[in-house]
């Protein structure tokens, strides 16, 4: 059955599609997963992607995509899988559908082909304007020409991206996320997505080693907001989030939530910029 606190990939028994209740969405949300070789450029200490490697997206059976999810939307909106699931009627709608999974989504080769395949579902099922589309992404592969075209597509389904950025220190993105980003090429890459598709920040935070995020780190957050408006990104929001399932990482042990209050106050501080924080515990 499915609850908030196990997004299993393998859930429906297809290879790139699977349901997810999901706290920031509200509701279900159709998963679509471009990395089911658990592979990803990036390796964030609270993924829950067990086996991760690096690497990128294998090639995608476009085709198989296809039947996958056409066949995964007629029984939510035709068939019996509300009832099946016991999903309380309150969550019995579809939410979007959500390019994340077990990687970095837009390191496919297909992106744009699979951006495109989505909208044509969706048409199909009258689902455009009813439901979002929703890219989760570490933006790290937004220069490349066909993720672009993906995005502004993207923008013509009520489309929207969720961009990563759990640190605003390259110090604080080696520690989380495993990589070696200037923040400078994070914020160029972030500020082209806000201009191709509606976009939100989005920040996982945590104590880490028993101890909350820094003054230091928290100071720099908040100067990167400064920046992003100095030079008018034009940035929808903050989903700023703290840990729900278990880390499948090695630094698991080292992982802990924060009190809600934390995130509250932290959140206070963001809004007094202006922007719309939402929070999931």
């Amino acid at each position: 059955m499915l609850t908030v606190t196990d997004h299993d990939r393998s859930s429906a028994g297809l290879t790139y599609v699977y349901p997810v209740l999901s706290r920031r969405s509200g509701g279900l949300s159709v998963g679509i997963n471009l990395n089911p070789n658990n592979r990803c450029n990036w390796r964030c200490i609270y993924c829950q992607v067990p086996n991760l490697e690096r690497g990128a997206a294998p090639e995608i059976d476009l085709t198989l995509l296809e039947e996958e999810l056409r066949f995964f939307l007629r029984d939510v909106l035709q068939g019996d899988f509300f009832q099946r699931q016991n999903i309380d009627q309150s969550q019995q709608k579809i939410q979007d559908i959500a390019l994340s999974g077990n990687g970095e989504p837009t390191s496919s080769a297909e992106f744009e082909q699979v951006i495109t395949l989505i909208g044509r579902i969706m048409q199909d099922f009258d689902l455009i304007g009813e439901i979002k589309l929703v890219l989760i992404t570490n933006g790290s592969y937004i220069q490349r020409p066909h993720v672009q075209k993906g995005l502004q597509r993207m923008s013509d389904l009520n489309g929207e991206v969720w961009f990563k950025v759990d640190s605003a220190t390259e110090k604080g993105l080696k520690i989380i996320n495993n990589v070696h980003r200037s923040m400078e090429s994070v914020r160029t890459n972030l500020d082209r997505t806000c201009r191709l598709c509606p976009t939100w920040l989005q920040t996982c935070v945590f104590r880490y080693q028993g101890n909350e995020p820094s003054a230091d780190e928290q100071t720099a957050y908040l100067k990167f907001l400064q920046q992003l408006q100095a030079q008018n990104t034009p940035l929808k929001g903050i989903l700023l989030y703290g840990l729900a399932r278990p880390s499948q990482q090695p630094e698991a042990a080292d992982l802990a939530p924060l009190e809600p209050t934390w995130l509250e106050g932290f959140a206070d501080r963001i809004r007094q910029f202006s922007l719309s924080v939402r929070i999931s515990t």
